[in-house]
């Protein structure tokens, strides 16, 4: 198993994998298959943000942790479904520092 250090790029591998292969018991390929299209995606990163501040006003450590997990899984998937990388998200943080 790689160390959490390469946590994001080996999820992002996986979301790339299911693009590609699609296979039918994957929630991840069910997203790029959507009849709602890429709305799908951003009804659910819509849907854990609002989880997510609500997490916070409760100060819910665990749910909080769990919310931005949800939040980040998505927005690679979005990522992925506008032929983005991990690098141009790096390279957009890069200039932010």
């Amino acid at each position: 198993m790689s160390d959490d250090s390469d946590v994001l790029d080996d999820l992002f591998d996986i979301i790339e994998s299911r693009k590609e292969e699609l296979p039918e018991d994957s929630y991840t390929a069910s997203l790029f298959t959507h009849e709602k299209g890429e709305n799908a995606v951003l009804e659910k990163l819509g849907e854990e943000t609002t989880e997510l501040l609500l997490a916070a006003k409760d100060d819910d450590h665990e749910e909080i942790a769990h919310e931005s997990a949800d939040i980040i899984y998505h927005m690679l998937v979005l990522l992925s479904m506008k032929e983005m990388t991990l690098d141009d998200l790096r390279d957009e943080l890069q200039k932010r520092r």
